[in-house]
């Protein structure tokens, strides 16, 4: 049995499966936090938001490095 590709694809999907867990603790947080005050979601939602952006925007270039690397 041969493999064929390249172990960057390999590493980007692990590296994926961090930034998933990432994101899922932000938004835990966030409504963790709005459940025990409900007054702060106008204050807790663009952190939270930023949070997410910045988790994603680490995968996609995870993504982009592991093409750029690979080829």
């Amino acid at each position: 049995m041969e493999l064929h590709g390249s172990l960057n694809m390999i590493g980007y999907g692990l590296a994926a499966i961090g930034s998933a867990i990432g994101v899922g603790l932000i938004f835990a947080a966030y409504i963790n936090g709005v459940a025990r005050q409900p007054e702060a979601q106008r204050i807790l939602q663009p952190i939270a938001l930023l949070g997410f952006a910045l988790a994603e925007a680490l995968a996609i270039l995870g993504l982009v490095f592991a093409f750029v690397i690979g080829s």
